[in-house]
């Protein structure tokens, strides 16, 4: 009986790698700032901080839509950014300071 030689189990091990899919690489999901803001993101679909559900403009490490009457910087867009698996960075276009740093929600009430 014959087993892999070292090069073909290297090729396997190597295939096996590539195959394995990689975990939270998308926008997608619920994120909470530290003042107890929350937004859930899925595809193009978002819910704002006020609980307004509608539609955005999605990509896979992007996300933006208008923000809804009622809510702080209504009529402006509001820009995320993802920036790893737990974080996503939050702007306002037009608005000047450093973009606020969100968090995957551990739980949603």
């Amino acid at each position: 009986m014959r087993f892999c030689s070292g090069k073909n189990l290297a090729l396997s091990l190597v295939v096996l790698l590539i195959a394995t899919p990689v975990l939270a690489d998308t926008i997608d999901g619920n994120w909470c700032s530290v003042e107890g803001l929350h937004v859930s993101i899925k595809g193009p679909a978002v819910v704002t901080p006020s609980g307004a559900q509608l539609l955005g403009d999605y990509s896979r490490h992007n996300f933006s839509y208008i923000a809804p009457a009622g809510e702080p910087d209504a009529g402006a867009k509001v820009l995320m950014r993802l920036a790893g698996e737990t974080r996503v960075f939050v702007s306002i276009e037009g608005k000047a300071g450093e973009p606020q740093l969100w968090k995957r929600c551990e739980q949603v009430s």
